[in-house]
């Protein structure tokens, strides 16, 4: 499994751009799945339905499966802080690729992306300069803040962010045992 993370600010086109790459990928024969960092409190729950009323009733987790789709909703009694690295745990390991989206402090070698600000905004500040896991920058702006030898890569064009990870799918092997041993959750 390769493992490509993708960090940058709010609204930089993080999201759009990791959307972007699943079909690209998919075309290329390739399995994709996400790992996404959320803030707080998010729900992919309704109220009124069976699996809602279970984790309301006190489920600790509730899985609901149809032969189409899987969906897991674990409740944890306390505030617990997940690692990206307990969350790629989670995942069924007979895919390509995991895209991180978020998880900007992690260990994990990412894409930054950078968008130019609009007239009238602050431009956000960089983060490739102080952060050895960045190994490219994807941005729309003509030029960068602060200059970079890392490869730039066209926002704008996912099939050059598609070809830049395939041919760099060798750095972007997921090691188990370097992240703690952590094992996947089909292992365990």
């Amino acid at each position: 499994m390769k493992v490509a993370g993708f960090a940058g600010f709010s609204g930089s086109g993080k999201t759009t751009l990791v959307e972007q790459l699943i079909p690209e990928l998919r075309m290329r024969g390739l399995r994709v799945s996400v790992v996404k960092h959320a803030h707080h409190s998010f729900d992919v729950d309704h109220p009124g339905k069976d699996t809602y009323r279970h984790r309301e009733a006190g489920a600790f987790e509730v899985v609901a499966a149809s032969d189409k789709r899987l969906m897991l909703v674990r409740e944890f009694e306390q505030p617990a802080v997940l690692s990206v690295h307990h969350l790629l745990a989670e995942l069924y390991q007979g895919v390509d690729w995991v895209l991180v989206e978020g998880f900007k402090e992690s260990d994990l070698l990412k894409i930054e992306v950078w968008r130019h600000p609009e007239a009238g905004q602050t431009a956000r500040p960089v983060r490739y300069p102080d952060d050895d896991f960045v190994v490219a920058v994807a941005t729309d702006a003509p030029a960068l803040p602060v200059p970079t030898g890392l490869p730039v890569l066209d926002l704008n064009s996912p099939s050059a962010v598609a070809d830049f990870l395939l041919e760099q799918a060798h750095r972007f092997e997921y090691d188990w045992e370097l992240h703690g041993g952590a094992l996947p959750a089909t292992v365990r």
